[in-house]
């Protein structure tokens, strides 16, 4: 029982940076956290914890020792769930990474809704364009979308999501309503920077149409604006337009000739059996992602 204390406490303190948020989560005094600490950097001969008055960070050791426990806690919490007449109960420090603008919009929203529906786990949310290593980073899960190139990764589809050329009802009223992608030549395409062009079906073909404006960014976020402003055409994800053309803020042209849909993901490293906070996020995503209507 010592050392399962021990452990519990060192993993508190490092899913929490800090031994009185540990001790608020274990419901002692921090100094008992700091005993069971000490106590088990003694009976392993190493230093896990570098403490000052004002920090808590873990030592080179310390970290590679917290991964192994976490997973220790995960396998006991999961075999203590599927035994339990009470039901499944989510504990434990979730890390997940995403897309910056997709993460914000529809990651975080039901990241928090779960905290609020699971009081002992407790998350870290890294919003990021970069690839993130998953195993370097110690990262659970992370959320992706389109094709996967790292085999050595696990992956659970979530959803799909297409995108859309869209334009402001007043730049439509002023430049006319495309009715083929050859049209695009006399609009104002506003584009991702020096991009290649836009992925549509042109005569039951899949291709690359090369679009021209006088408008380029390389944050898409600005250009979802400029079009709203009704500068010109603009193509963009369903998951970042859907609510504004529900509005009427903007209208999808050329849907009949949009390319077929790309996967979104809960991407994992392969591990012998998935923490049951993942497990449970994960499948709150795909129940979101896949309800009628909602990217829209």
């Amino acid at each position: 029982m010592s050392q399962f204390r021990q452990i519990s406490a060192f993993v508190a303190v490092g899913n929490r940076g800090s031994l009185s948020a540990a001790a608020r989560a274990e419901g002692v005094t921090p100094a008992i956290i700091g005993r069971r600490i000490d106590a088990l950097e003694e009976r392993l001969g190493v230093k896990l914890l570098v403490r000052t008055t004002r920090k808590v960070s873990l030592t080179f050791e310390g970290e590679a020792f917290l991964e192994n426990c976490r997973r220790l806690l995960d396998d006991l919490s999961n075999a203590e769930a599927s035994v339990s007449l009470g039901g499944l109960k989510a504990s434990g420090h979730l890390r997940l990474t995403a897309p910056a603008g997709f993460g914000r919009l529809h990651v975080a929203p039901p990241l928090m809704e779960f905290l609020d529906a699971h009081a002992e786990v407790t998350a870290h949310l890294d919003l990021s364009d970069r690839i993130v290593d998953l195993i370097n980073e110690n990262i659970d899960c992370a959320v992706r979308i389109g094709g996967l190139s790292d085999s050595s990764l696990v992956s659970v589809r979530l959803g799909e999501m297409r995108r859309v050329v869209v334009g402001s009802a007043s730049y439509l009223e002023r430049q006319g309503v495309p009715r083929s992608p050859d049209d695009l030549a006399g609009h104002n395409c506003l584009s991702l920077g020096p991009q290649r062009g836009w992925t549509l079906r042109v005569r039951n073909e899949v291709q690359t149409v090369k679009v021209t404006g006088s408008f380029e960014c390389n944050d898409g976020a600005v250009l979802h604006e400029w079009a709203l402003a009704g500068k010109g055409l603009a193509w963009r994800s369903l998951w970042e337009v859907g609510a504004d053309i529900t509005a009427g803020r903007l209208v999808s042209v050329l849907d009949e000739c949009a390319a077929p849909p790309v996967g979104i993901y809960a991407v994992f490293p392969q591990r012998r059996q998935l923490a049951l906070r993942v497990r449970l996020f994960i499948d709150l995503l795909r129940q979101r992602y896949d309800a009628p209507g909602y990217w829209r």
